[in-house]
């Protein structure tokens, strides 16, 4: 029986699916809708001698990948950005076009595909992004809070969570209308700073744990959350071959342009997950500023901070961070601060 492949072009309700064979030949095209059960039993009717599905990554992608698969479906999805590169070379764009796009990626094997996490590891990064979400919530409303203070010539200054409403009684004392009109904003944040506590300190604990969290923490700068973050991104430390990988997956590598007799380095890529991106700099940034114990990273850093600037050295320092707690990871070793 000869080979052919699929494209699965995947929206909310439907999916359009195209089969060819190895020569590039529409075998058959058509919609269903976006279930795995459906979709599966739409290719074993229609595309008999499966080779291989491919799906692009977006909402629905893990999803469909995991219920696939269970289904004995030869899925495999690919990078967004790297199909619309060749999605794009079609002058129209379409979905049933789409699909065939992808079904001749399939066919032709020029892709790369993406690792799709385990349904427990998308649980933890589901926990990690709702603090991530409260962060920025809190974040908004005490700037809107301080904002509509400045209105009216009243000034919140800096002031912790636990003094904050000692200062607000203060101004509202200086002009009382404004009380019952900011009362909601500053209930809502409090109520928010309270579901930040209560998310940290179950975070918290999940770290403690856990071993490979707990053996990342020994790191200097790595806390609970950078730990959590790590685990999660990269799942499994064997899927690169080089601690430097795992910076890159991070988007911490800087760009290259390089032809002939040119070759630049630009900025950092900022081509990888961005949540970990974020929880390395901040631990670069908690290593190179609050840190007493010295270590040989830290001196690193702060050599290079006075050298290039200290941006330049958190980045430089948390691409480091990267390739050490991998390297943590991978031998099952805490760090030695000799």
């Amino acid at each position: 029986m000869a080979e052919v492949y699929a494209g699965l072009d995947v929206s909310d309700k439907l999916t359009h699916v195209c089969v060819t064979d190895g020569s590039g030949s529409v075998v058959w095209a058509g919609a269903c809708a976006t279930d795995p059960d459906v979709i599966a039993k739409t290719l074993k009717s229609r595309a008999a001698g499966l080779a291989r599905v491919v799906l692009e990554t977006g909402p629905l992608s893990a999803f469909l990948y995991h219920g696939l698969a269970e289904r004995s479906v030869p899925v495999i999805c690919v990078c967004a950005r790297h199909a619309k590169g060749v999605l794009s070379a079609r002058v129209n764009k379409s979905d049933p076009h789409d699909a065939e796009g992808l079904a001749q990626m399939a066919r032709t094997g020029w892709f790369k595909a993406v690792r799709i996490k385990d349904e427990a590891t998308h649980m933890d990064r589901a926990r990690l992004k709702i603090r991530e979400r409260l962060i920025d919530a809190r974040q908004a409303l005490a700037g809107q809070l301080r904002g509509l203070l400045k209105l009216f010539g009243l000034r919140l200054g800096k002031v912790t969570a636990h003094r904050r409403r000692e200062r607000l009684e203060a101004l509202f004392a200086l002009k009382p209308e404004l009380e019952p009109v900011l009362t909601p904003l500053i209930e809502s944040l409090e109520a928010l700073e309270v579901q930040i506590a209560r998310s940290s300190r179950q975070l918290a604990a999940q770290a403690a744990a856990d071993p490979v969290a707990a053996r990342l923490m020994t790191a200097p700068g790595v806390g609970p959350i950078t730990a959590l973050v790590f685990k999660t991104s990269i799942e499994d430390p064997g899927r690169f071959e080089r601690g430097e990988d795992a910076g890159a997956f991070a988007g911490l590598a800087p760009r290259r342009n390089q032809s002939g007799e040119r070759d630049r380095k630009g900025r950092i890529s900022k081509a990888g997950d961005p949540m970990l991106r974020a929880a390395l700099y901040e631990a670069a940034n908690v290593l190179l500023g609050r840190v007493k114990r010295p270590c040989a990273l830290q001196a690193w850093g702060k050599r290079l901070a006075e050298a290039k600037g200290a941006k330049r050295a958190r980045v430089a320092v948390a691409r480091k961070l990267a390739v050490l707690l991998h390297r943590l990871w991978l031998s099952e070793t805490d760090f030695r601060w000799a």
